[in-house]
């Protein structure tokens, strides 16, 4: 199996690299960046490139790791149990199958997205590591070993909202996404409109990146917040004269609340293009 990008997925020379590297060596590639540059996408297109199934799971921060193997739902067997259901003598009809369960069960081989790891509990990835390697687990209620038919292709994303342990990190192939450049972000745009007017496509990504060198953002725009600002745009038929005035730095944007997304980056914004009008 090789990765070379997708139609819909602008994917760098760097990133195709690092999918078939996980490929090869048969590691969960983990894969960090700001958010909103592509890395959830990133295991959907592999999967649909390849032909695969996915499984997805999204990680909040109550998530344990017991359940991406499987649950026993003790408290519906107790009511049924109550009420003289038959098949409470079948502990199985009380296990609910998790991700890695689907994943490993799977007739063919599998993609699986183990989405913003690091919401979870700091003790979340160690206790995936002997299932991780050994692509095994014990169901304790059933006595039963549930072993993977086919070693899936392991996608794990994190946010860097808390370090993960070395132990896991150990056992991963990691790829940090950069953020796309001026070219690379052009190509994104054009998957998502193409045919778009080369001069509203130059000043809403000058405008854009001019955004993002900002000193002090609280948070910068990202590419899914670029896309939503073209589609605005777009939808309220924005000329391209219009994003910005002949000074380029005494006007805020039009539609600027899809690039910025908190009150404090776009009073500092307000407070950039007023100091600007003092000093002309």
């Amino acid at each position: 199996m090789r990765f070379s990008g997708s139609e819909t997925y602008v994917a760098t020379r760097d990133l195709t690299l690092a999918v078939n590297a996980a490929i090869t060596l048969q590691r969960p590639l983990l894969i960090k960046g700001e958010p909103g540059t592509g890395k959830t996408m990133l295991a959907e297109e592999v999967a649909a490139s390849l032909g695969l199934p996915l499984f997805e799971w999204h990680v909040k921060s109550t998530t344990k790791a017991q359940q991406g193997l499987y649950e026993y739902d003790a408290v519906s067997r107790l009511r049924d149990s109550q009420l003289g259901e038959a098949k409470v003598a079948d502990i199985g009809s009380y296990i609910v199958k998790g991700v890695l369960w689907q994943a490993f069960e799977c007739e063919t081989p599998s993609v699986v997205l183990i989405d913003e790891i690091d919401k979870a509990d700091i003790e979340f990835p160690n206790d995936l590591l002997r299932e991780l390697d050994r692509m095994e687990f014990f169901v304790y209620e059933t006595r039963q070993k549930v072993r993977a038919r086919h070693r899936p292709l392991l996608f794990i994303t994190s946010n860097n909202e808390k370090e993960l342990p070395d132990a896991f990190l150990r056992r991963c192939f990691f790829h940090y996404i950069r953020f796309p450049d001026k070219e690379t972000m052009t190509k994104i745009v054009d998957v998502h409109f193409p045919g778009l007017k080369p001069a509203l496509l130059r000043e809403a990504l000058e405008v854009f990146f001019e955004l993002r060198e900002i000193p002090g953002l609280k948070k910068k725009p990202s590419t899914s917040e670029l896309l939503d600002w073209l589609k605005l745009l777009l939808a309220e038929d924005i000329p391209p004269e219009a994003l910005r005035s002949k000074d380029q730095k005494t006007a805020i944007p039009p539609l600027h609340g899809a690039l910025l997304k908190n009150e404090q980056d776009v009073h500092l914004f307000e407070r950039l293009i007023f100091m600007a009008r003092h000093n002309r």
